[in-house]
C-alpha cells in the first residue's frame, strides 16, 4: 500500500474524531449514560437523571461494539502539560534579551512554575481537565462494551466473534488508567512504597450511581493497586487481538501495539525480562525493518513530511492517536520553546540536546532532521521545532474560517518500544544487546559511524551539572529496589544514553515527564514573566511533591480528594465542550517553509 495522501489523513481524522462528537447521538442509550454518569461522578458537579435513557439503540452485534470501542481512544493527550513540566521547553524571556512574551493560554504558566493548574476554561485543549474527561470517557465507553459483550456470550474472550473486541477493550482500559496514573500520580516505586502513595480511580464497572462516596475503596486506589490492575487488563486482552478485524490496524490497539503498551508497562515496574519479552514480540527479528525511514521521508513541503510521518501503514506507527491539540501554536507564541539556553543564568541549551547538537557517534544535527526544523518569527534564536508537530485543521465553515485544530500523535513506536527493549537489557546484564539496539536507533536517524562503547563513555562522562547531555539521576533514592547503583561505570553511561535517545525520540509527546519521574531527574526552570526584570529559578528534585499534577478542580470539586501538594484556588465547574478555532495558524504561501533551517 502506497503512502497516506493528506486527504486520507484529514478522512481517517474527521472518521475517527468526529466520532467523539456524534457517539452520543447514535448511541444515546448506551454510551450517553457512561458519558454522563461519569460527568457527574468522577468529573463536575452531580445532576440527577429524569428519566430512563433511551433504549431504542442497544449495543447488541459485534458491529456495534466495535463501533463503539472506535469512539474510546481520546481526542485529548497530556504531552503540553508534561513538556512544559518537564525540561524540553525553556522560558524565551530569559534565553532572549528584552523579550517580554506572554504565553499562549493562561495554564500554561502555572504548568511551567510547578503550580496546581486552575487557571483554564474546561472548553480548552491540551488541559488537565480535557486529559481527565476525555480518557475517563474513554474508559467508561470500555466498560460498556465489556458488559455489552457478557450479555452477548457467557465468556466473550473465547467467543470466535467477540474475542478480539474483548481484548480491544481491556488493551485500551489498562492504557487509558496507565496514562492517568502517570500523569496524576507518583512514579512506580516499589510495591512496598507504592501501595502508600495515591494513585487514579480505577474504574472497571459502568457507573449508574449519581451521589458517589469518594471514601469508598474502590475509588481511591493506590499507584501500586492501579498497576496491578493495568497488568490484569493487558494479560486478559493482549493474546486476542486479531489486527484482520480492523479496518485501520493503526488507530487501534493492534498486535504491534499492544507488545509495547506490555513493554513499556514491565519497563516502569521494572520486570525487565517481560519489558523485554513484549518489545521483541513488536519488533520482530529484524528492527531495523521497522523502524521510521528518514531517508525516504520528502521534505518539500510541511504537509508533505506530515502526510509520511504520520502514514497508517508505516511499520514504525504502531499508534496512531488523532487529537484537539494547540501544541503547535503554543511553541509559535514564542513564550516556551526549544531554545538554545543561557548560560549566564544556567539554562541548558535544549536545542542542542534535542536535535541540532552531536552524539555519541554523530556530530552536529542528526543528518534524519535536515530540512525537518522550523522556526517561527524573528529568527531560530526565538525557538525552534520538528515538523511532525505541526496541526491539520479541519474546517467547519471554510467561509467564516473556524474548524478544529488536530495533531496526530504516536503514543507507540517501533523506536520508542527499541528503547524500552534496550534499558531493559542495560539491567538484564545483555550490554551487548542493548548497543546493538541502540546502534538500530542512530542508523535510522541516518548517522553512518557506528555506535561504540567507547563513544558512549567518552559523550556522557562527567557530572550532569558539566554535561548537557547528561542528567542527575535518583532513582535509588526514590526506592532501594532499583538496581542502578549495582550496574557498571559503563552500563550508567548507556542508562545516559537511552534516556538521551529516548528524549530526543519523543520530543513534544511528554513522554520524557516520565522518565523524570521514574529517574527522580532533577528539573531546573528559570522563567522571568512578561512585566517583570527579575528571573525566577525553581528545581525540582526527586522528592518534590509537586512532581505529582494536581487532579482538575472541577474532579476535587465534586469530592474526590486533592493531591499532596499545594492546594487548588480557582477551579471552574463548566461542562466540558471541543470550541472552534479560528483558522489564523495555517500557513500563507510559503512563509513557513522559508523558515526551514
Amino acid at each position: 500500500m502506497g503512502r497516506t495522501t493528506k486527504y486520507e489523513i484529514m478522512k481517517n481524522i474527521n472518521n475517527y474524531i468526529t466520532w467523539i462528537r456524534k457517539v452520543s447521538m447514535n448511541y444515546m442509550g448506551l454510551l450517553g449514560v457512561a458519558i454522563f454518569i461519569v460527568h457527574s461522578s468522577l468529573f463536575v458537579s452531580c445532576t440527577a437523571l429524569d428519566e430512563a435513557p433511551d433504549n431504542r439503540t442497544e449495543i447488541n452485534s459485534v458491529d456495534k461494539v466495535r463501533q463503539l470501542l472506535t469512539s474510546g481512544y481520546p481526542a485529548a493527550v497530556p504531552a503540553v502539560i508534561c513538556e512544559l513540566s518537564g525540561d524540553n521547553l525553556v522560558d524565551n524571556n530569559v534565553c532572549v534579551p528584552a523579550t517580554h512574551n506572554g504565553a499562549f493560554a493562561n495554564f500554561h504558566d502555572q504548568a511551567y512554575e510547578w503550580k496546581d493548574i486552575n487557571n483554564y476554561s474546561t472548553g480548552e485543549d491540551d488541559t488537565p481537565y480535557a486529559v481527565w474527561e476525555t480518557y475517563y470517557q474513554g474508559i467508561a465507553v470500555a466498560n460498556h462494551a465489556i458488559e455489552a459483550m457478557l450479555q452477548m456470550s457467557k465468556d466473550p474472550a473465547k467467543d470466535r466473534d467477540l474475542a478480539h473486541s474483548w481484548g480491544e477493550a481491556h488493551l485500551l482500559r489498562a492504557y487509558l488508567h496507565f496514562v492517568l496514573v502517570n500523569v496524576f500520580a507518583e512514579a512506580y516505586k516499589d510495591e512496598t512504597q507504592s501501595a502508600n502513595d495515591a494513585g487514579i480511580p480505577y474504574v472497571t464497572e459502568v457507573e449508574r450511581t449519581v451521589n458517589v462516596d469518594y471514601s469508598d475503596p474502590k475509588f481511591r486506589k493506590s499507584v501500586a493497586e492501579v498497576y496491578r490492575l493495568i497488568e490484569e487488563d493487558i494479560l486478559e486482552g493482549i493474546d486476542l487481538i486479531d489486527d484482520s478485524k480492523y479496518k485501520v490496524p493503526a488507530y487501534h490497539f493492534n498486535r504491534n501495539a499492544a507488545n509495547a503498551l506490555a513493554a513499556r508497562y514491565y519497563l516502569y515496574k521494572r520486570n525487565y525480562e517481560e519489558c523485554v519479552k513484549y518489545a521483541t514480540a513488536a519488533l520482530g527479528t529484524n528492527p531495523a525493518s521497522s523502524l521510521r525511514k528518514w531517508a525516504n521521508m520528502s521534505s518539500n513541503t510541511i504537509n508533505t513530511l506530515l502526510n509520511d510521518y504520520n502514514d497508517e501503514t508505516a511499520p514504525c506507527n504502531y499508534l496512531l492517536q488523532a487529537t484537539n491539540s494547540l501544541f503547535d501554536r503554543m511553541l509559535s507564541a514564542c513564550r516556551y520553546a526549544i531554545n538554545k539556553g543561557s548560560e549566564a543564568d544556567k539554562v541548558d541549551n535544549t536545542k542542542d540536546i534535542l536535535y541540532e547538537g552531536g552524539g555519541p557517534n554523530w556530530s552536529s544535527r542528526l543528518k534524519a532532521f535536515d530540512g525537518k526544523i522550523y522556526r517561527w518569527g524573528a529568527g531560530s534564536e526565538y525557538g525552534s521545532w520538528l515538523f511532525r508537530i505541526y496541526e491539520y485543521f479541519e474546517y467547519e465553515d471554510k467561509i467564516a474560517g473556524i474548524g478544529y485544530v488536530h495533531i496526530i500523535y504516536q503514543p507507540f513506536t517501533a523506536e520508542e518500544t527499541l528503547l524500552c527493549r534496550a534499558e531493559a537489557e542495560i539491567y538484564l546484564g545483555q550490554t551487548d544487546k542493548a548497543l546493538a539496539d541502540l546502534g538500530f536507533w542512530t542508523a535510522s536517524h541516518m548517522v553512518d559511524e557506528p555506535l561504540t562503547q567507547s563513544g558512549i563513555n567518552r559523550w556522557y562522562k562527567g557530572e550532569a551539572s558539566k554535561n548537557i547531555y547528561v542528567s542527575e539521576l535518583h532513582p535509588t533514592d526514590m526506592s532501594s529496589e532499583w538496581k542502578y547503583d549495582e550496574l557498571s561505570d559503563d552500563a550508567k553511561r548507556m542508562i545516559d544514553c537511552v534516556l538521551h535517545f529516548r528524549r530526543i525520540e519523543t520530543m513534544f509527546e511528554g513522554l520524557r515527564w516520565f522518565d523524570i519521574k521514574r529517574y527522580g531527574i532533577t528539573v531546573h526552570h528559570a522563567y522571568r514573566r512578561p512585566n517583570e526584570d527579575n528571573i525566577h529559578h525553581d528545581y525540582l528534585r526527586w522528592d518534590d511533591p509537586r512532581r505529582v499534577l494536581q487532579i482538575p478542580q472541577n474532579v476535587i470539586d465534586a469530592g474526590y480528594p486533592s493531591s499532596n501538594r499545594q492546594k487548588s484556588i480557582d477551579g471552574q465547574s463548566d461542562n466540558l465542550k471541543i470550541l472552534p478555532v479560528l483558522a489564523d495558524h495555517e500557513p500563507k504561501g510559503n512563509d513557513l517553509e522559508q523558515n526551514a533551517n
